[in-house]
């Protein structure tokens, strides 16, 4: 029973910040139907980032909360920047193409990020400072640190402030009707270019978050890190119904739980291989996803 618990702990902590890579997927795809193959990448620009900001600061260890805070939020403008700059320099001049230029400039543009930091950082792996060994909440058979409650935590407010941001302001609501249907948001006066540009800042800054949430959990983070990691928060997206953002969260959290449960009681070397089959079952029975609606495509 504590195996179990404490497998349950690791993968709600996992799929904190899988669920706020996810929700940018989802977010991107809602308004300009594009699957950023390159957000991956922004994650781990995020997480490289968060490790300057910690070292510059000479954080090395303990429980340094502010340092953390001041990492999360440079590593997310950083990313929102970045991902602002991608949308304006590779998408927003194709949007009138056929979408498979899209992808194929998304696919670019994630190998063009990969060998730029991969050349940066000379292909090394880097320790992340850790910086949320604060000791621990629970100890014994199950252990609970004061780190990996801090992560959840942290990915619940970014939740919540993306919900209320999408819900109760007038950019959300702009973001919401242009996902609904861009010609009818265009025609109420909706400056579509400029708001597929915050779509990507603010998508952008949820994997730069979670980035630096990654390289505080694992302490280690390196230039390829964000391929397996964004495909696994990718299949959250689908698995959660792409574009309906309470459906991605609850399936973000869900793969953190595979993921942890797989890794416990199979192996890890198996757990891509049930994840990844996991999908397959799902988009076999419902296409749309667990949560997802079924979307008429128009001629």
């Amino acid at each position: 029973m504590s195996e179990f618990v404490q497998y349950l702990v690791n993968g709600l902590t996992i799929g904190a910040f899988l669920a706020l890579i996810a929700l940018g997927y989802s977010m991107i795809y809602g308004v300009v139907r594009l699957i950023n193959f390159a957000h991956g990448d922004v994650f781990m620009i995020g997480a490289f980032a968060g490790f300057g900001t910690l070292t510059t600061l000479g954080v090395t260890g303990g429980m340094a909360l502010p340092a953390v805070l001041a990492a999360v939020a440079v590593g997310a403008l950083t990313t929102g920047v970045v991902g602002t700059g991608i949308a304006r320099a590779a998408y927003v001049p194709l949007l009138s193409s056929p979408r498979l230029a899209l992808l194929i400039s998304a696919i670019g543009v994630s190998l063009a990020l990969e060998e730029g930091v991969k050349v940066l950082t000379s292909a090394r792996f880097k320790s992340y400072p850790n910086a949320l060994d604060g000791g621990r909440l629970l100890s014994g058979a199950v252990r609970v640190t004061y780190g990996q409650l801090a992560l959840v935590v942290l990915s619940v407010v970014l939740m919540a402030a993306l919900w209320l941001f999408v819900t109760r302001t007038v950019t959300g609501t702009a973001m919401r009707a242009l996902a609904m249907d861009r010609d009818a948001a265009r025609l109420q006066g909706v400056n579509v270019e400029r708001l597929i540009l915050a779509t990507f800042f603010v998508g952008s800054m949820l994997a730069g978050a979670a980035g630096v949430m990654y390289g505080l959990y694992y302490v280690q983070i390196s230039f390829g890190m964000g391929f397996l990691i964004g495909l696994r928060a990718f299949t959250a997206a689908v698995l959660g119904g792409i574009g309906n953002l309470p459906g991605t969260m609850v399936a973000g959290v869900a793969i953190g739980l595979v993921q942890s449960f797989s890794a416990g009681y199979v192996s890890s070397r198996w757990t891509d291989v049930i994840i990844f089959g996991l999908l397959i079952a799902v988009l076999a029975l419902r296409p749309t996803g667990l949560f997802g609606e079924r979307v008429v495509e128009r001629a």
